[in-house]
């Protein structure tokens, strides 16, 4: 049977099919569909980490326990995770283990546009990279095979685009694939200066091995063509080759990423006349195929930064512009705002107003930064705001701390937040910190975290305390407040920065977009009321607007939380039981 899936759905196919059997993840755009789905397998075991590093330990234990084990995570949380990956080519696996790592070119919604392929040659692990939905369930049973075969784990690389287009896929059944027997191993697993020297020895050799796969598996195949043009390409690169060559170009496409081959690709190379390498992001196979003595076209006439397009290669390779990938008319900019109800934005107009820097984070809440509340001063990465707060401090003195504040959010405080709250109270800081307690993970779409009560398949379990968790690293000031009182929350901030110790302000309510939040009746605006003065703009709300010369509102956007209402200075706003 065949069914359209997403890339990531025909991923989490792929675990099902291949009998993986544990899986753990953290969510993260564009890969955060992957656990998601594989959670509808009864099969397959499958929860939310706090984190990737922890998403990836839980499965290299369970490797070593026997079991197909996977973990999913995007670019950046690799970077979080790559302690045990650097460590774990090393241990190798008992049972098969696949990571899948989603890139993001363009940064559709990330911090930065980093290649994960750097990683897979610097840890020395073998990368597989799909080019639909269809090979996204078949690379991962290759991966698995290769994980197995070679004693290793395995990168499955990702893009937004394969991740979230959807082709067709043939559903196969699930092949069971018994626990395999675990055996005490300290010289595999235990990985001390003297186990770790020999199986440093293991990991060359099996890179020696791999290389000899690269020039014979299938995931590598040759599409020949009657022409003078060759393509070397991978991944969604691959699919934009196509539609813009047909047939008048042959194309190598490379399914296994690292390690390249090498005799494949000049065997290829000397078929043709003219050599052009289309990748996205860094050169990692163009600068393979110039070591090789080839001469090729590659970032000399594709970008380095973001996406290609079947129109671009189109354009490079023949000098033809395509219909293709091109509108009519210019697509306004629709940038991401907080939504209608959002309960962070009265915080962030609060900090606006007290003109505090603001050490931001990662999710909803990076949103702050811009207009027209503008208050976020910084973004690094996912628990940054803390720490990052704390050496602001320490480097400007304790009158930076009475104007400076770091927010993150419930998922993030979880997620890597803990640690910098820790350095501050054990070495002495001052800084306050806001925990923006929405009761879900935001931005990726929903997902429950260690505060919400609840696991990735529903399970009602314990919830985890941010104010006992806050009180345990040692901070005595908590405050608990409702960010819809805007009051209230200004002048619980004000104390907090006054005061010279280390404070935690939690801002809580549920996220406007929780199903089972009920929301206000819309308000609506009194025009005789209206003065133009426009203070009901400053929140950034994108339910209101000025039509006319006067303030509106759109009631089919407003949840009625009333924030707008607080602002009018003439009462000109109304809610939906004063009309």
């Amino acid at each position: 049977m065949k069914t359209l899936l997403l890339g990531n759905e025909a991923v989490a196919r792929g675990l099902y099919e291949a009998g993986c059997t544990v899986v753990s993840s953290y969510p993260g755009t564009p890969s955060t569909e992957i656990t998601e789905a594989v959670a509808n397998y009864k099969e397959i075991y499958a929860e939310w980490a706090p984190n990737e590093k922890v998403a990836m330990e839980v499965a290299i234990g369970a490797s070593i326990g026997g079991a197909r084990s996977f973990c999913a995570m995007k670019h950046v949380g690799l970077n979080v995770a790559a302690d045990p990956l650097f460590t774990s080519t090393y241990t190798g696996v008992n049972g098969g283990m696949v990571i899948g790592v989603a890139d993001d070119p363009g940064m559709h919604s990330s911090q930065n546009e980093q290649d994960s392929r750097h990683y897979a040659m610097a840890a020395k692990l073998p990368m597989v990279e799909p080019a639909d939905s269809q090979e996204c369930k078949e690379f991962v049973a290759a991966a698995y095979e290769i994980s197995e075969t070679y004693d290793t784990p395995v990168l499955l690389r990702l893009s937004t685009r394969i991740s979230h287009s959807q082709s067709l896929v043939e559903l196969c059944d699930r092949k069971e694939v018994p626990l395999k027997e675990y055996k005490k191993n300290p010289a595999k697993y235990v990985m001390a200066p003297a186990n770790a020297k020999k199986r440093h020895v293991v990991v060359e050799e099996r890179i020696l091995a791999l290389k000899e796969l690269a020039e014979k598996t299938g995931l590598n195949r040759i599409e020949d063509a009657d022409s003078k043009i060759g393509v070397i390409t991978s991944g969604i690169s691959y699919q934009y080759v196509k539609e813009a060559v047909g047939e008048k170009a042959a194309v190598l496409k490379l399914g296994l990423v690292n390690p390249l081959p090498v005799e494949l690709i000049r065997q290829f190379a000397q078929k043709y006349e003219t050599i052009y390498v289309a990748e996205e992001l860094d050169p990692i196979i163009e600068t393979h195929v110039k070591a090789l003595g080839i001469d090729c076209h590659g970032k000399d006439v594709f970008p380095l930064i973001g996406e290609l397009s079947q129109r671009l290669v189109k354009k490079v390779l023949f000098g033809e512009e395509s219909p293709y990938d091109v509108f009519g008319e210019d697509v306004p900019i629709r940038p991401p705002v907080m939504c209608p109800g959002c309960p962070h934005r009265g915080v962030f107009y609060v900090l606006s107003k007290l003109g505090v820097m603001v050490s931001g984070d990662i999710g909803c809440y990076t949103l702050g930064a811009s207009a027209p509340l503008f208050a976020v001063d910084s973004t690094v990465c996912m628990g940054a705001s803390i720490s990052g707060l704390h050496g602001f401090n320490k480097a400007r003195g304790l009158d930076s701390a009475k104007n400076s504040v770091a927010v993150i959010g419930d998922s993030t405080f979880m997620h890597s937040g803990i640690t910098g709250l820790i350095d501050i109270t054990y070495n002495e800081g001052v800084s306050t910190v806001i925990v923006m307690d929405n009761s879900i993970t935001g931005m990726t779409g929903h997902q429950q975290n260690p505060t919400t009560g609840k696991t990735l398949k529903g399970d009602i379990v314990e919830k985890v305390s941010i104010e006992k968790i806050c009180e345990a690293a040692g901070v005595k000031r908590i405050r608990v407040v409702d960010p819809f009182d805007m009051k209230e929350t200004e002048r619980v901030i004000k104390e907090e920065l006054a005061a010279e110790e280390p404070s935690v302000i939690i801002t809580r309510r549920p996220c406007a977009l929780l199903k089972y939040v009920k929301h206000e009746k819309p308000f609506t605006v009194d025009r005789d009321k209206c003065r133009s003065c426009k203070m009901c703009l400053k929140i950034g709300c994108p339910a209101i607007s000025m039509q006319d010369g006067k303030a509106a509102v759109d009631e089919t956007l407003c949840v009625g939380c009333g924030l707008c209402k607080s602002l009018c200075p003439f009462d000109a706003i109304q809610s939906g039981e004063e009309k």
